[in-house]
């Protein structure tokens, strides 16, 4: 059976739609926090800024040219504040890229005049330069940008960082809490399909939904098993009503009816009636499972020599003799069992023994183990329902001498192993049976 090749679990798709909102709102606070803290911070530095151009105009203003030449002195020995005369060659680019900056040029130009330039390079030169006039003469104050950017500092990423890293771990433990009672519930009714049918869930979890679940589920549960423990008796006793008679039958067919050719007919069909009877049983009423290693040529080659008759069936395996698999062995052989009884009586041409093939490859920790048969196949239509209880194909398949559970006891009893089952019509003709079974060590 295909399965897809990527699925999201439940878990993985709460965490990412925690981590997502969580992320997004650690984000929002921090455009948050460079709104309402940042940028006002900024407009601050950026009226110091113009004070301490409107002290340095003043202090230029009020001394004769050999005194601003000492003022400038002064001020450029500062290594935060410079004060350069403005040349009429000057080149430089104009400090307003985005909407804050603009902002606060236009503060800088309010508090200073219209004339004011806010540059963030001159001559090659980077930094902050506001240039200010004193009559005829202009001069650069250049001072550094920080106070007026806004960014977030190396100790903020750190911060930020450890917000993150803290919405990771909070979104997937609460993503794990969350969905934990859906994955106890979804383990339970993996064991009620194996048959498991005493799984229980907790009824005292605080979460009311969750509890009202675990109680519908427990009522389930409960009468699953009364349903089987009647099942399982109702059978027996079907299983005991049927054959005491069909015994009874035979014996007076062997000992009444003179006609022998007649007789082996009346000795066969109660056999096949006695056939149908079991098969019935082995479908409804599984044996408890017993994992262990099994040696699976072993387990192969003593069910095919049950079934090899060169006028009927013959098979051919191709398995290393190390090959070892988790299964149950009454399981595996009553697969191994159906497969080959399917095989004689449909996997071949007329008046022809039909030929299996039995080969088996390692696949990571999977056995894959493939049977095939050269018969006339399966119409392509009526593949997804070989494994249906009671259903019949085409004649050269399905002829009535059978119960129709065969390959439905195959994919129970697969199922109930733990392993998968894929059927299919072979390259060249015939049918293919295969069968991943875990591999052990």
């Amino acid at each position: 059976m295909s399965r897809p090749q990527l699925a999201l679990n439940l878990f993985w798709r709460t965490f990412a739609l925690l981590a997502l909102l969580l992320v997004g709102a650690v984000l929002a606070w921090q455009q948050t926090f460079k709104a309402l803290e940042a940028e006002p911070r900024a407009m601050e530095a950026a009226q110091q800024l113009a004070g301490l151009v409107n002290l340095s105009r003043s202090a230029l203003a009020n001394a004769d040219a050999i005194g601003r030449v000492a003022v400038i002195s002064s001020l450029s020995s500062s290594e935060t504040v410079q004060v350069r005369v403005a040349e009429l060659h000057d080149r430089w680019l104009a400090y307003e890229d985005d909407p804050f900056s603009r902002r606060l040029a236009a503060e800088l130009r309010g508090r200073l005049g219209p004339d004011t330039v806010v540059a963030r390079r001159v001559n090659g030169e980077s930094g902050l330069w506001v240039r200010f006039g004193i009559e005829r003469d202009a001069f650069w104050l250049q001072t550094s940008p920080a106070p007026l950017t806004i960014t977030t500092a190396s100790a903020n990423w750190w911060w930020i960082g450890i917000a993150l890293i803290a919405t990771v771990l909070g979104s997937a433990t609460i993503a794990r809490l969350i969905n934990q009672p859906l994955r106890e519930l979804a383990d339970a009714a993996g064991r009620i399909r194996e048959g498991e049918y005493d799984s229980r869930l907790d009824e005292s979890t605080l979460t009311s939904e969750i509890r009202e679940v675990n109680m519908g589920f427990n009522r389930m549960a409960r009468e699953l098993a009364k349903m089987e423990e009647d099942r399982t008796v109702m059978l027996a006793g079907i299983s005991h009503d049927l054959r005491t008679p069909l015994a009874r039958l035979r014996l007076e067919v062997e000992m009444s009816v003179s006609d022998e050719l007649a007789r082996q007919y009346m000795v066969q069909d109660i056999d096949q009636l006695d056939a149908i009877i079991n098969k019935f049983m082995d479908y409804a009423r599984p044996s408890e499972l017993q994992l262990q290693p099994l040696p699976l040529a072993e387990l192969v080659e003593r069910e095919a020599q049950a079934f090899r008759d060169p006028t009927q069936l013959r098979i051919s395996t191709q398995l290393n003799s190390h090959l070892r698999v988790w299964a149950d062995e009454t399981e595996l052989g009553r697969v191994l069992l159906n497969i080959f009884e399917n095989a004689r009586r449909y996997g071949h041409a007329p008046d022809e023994a039909a030929w299996v093939e039995v080969t088996a490859e390692t696949s990571g920790g999977w056995v894959v183990l493939r049977l095939r048969d050269h018969g006339p196949g399966v119409p392509p239509d009526k593949l997804a329902r070989l494994t249906t209880p009671f259903f019949r194909g085409d004649a050269a398949r399905t002829a009535a001498t059978g119960a129709g559970l065969g390959l439905a006891i195959v994919d129970k009893s697969i199922q109930r192993i733990g392993g998968q089952l894929e059927m299919a019509n072979a390259e060249g003709g015939g049918f293919v049976t295969t069968i991943r079974l875990q591999k052990a060590s």
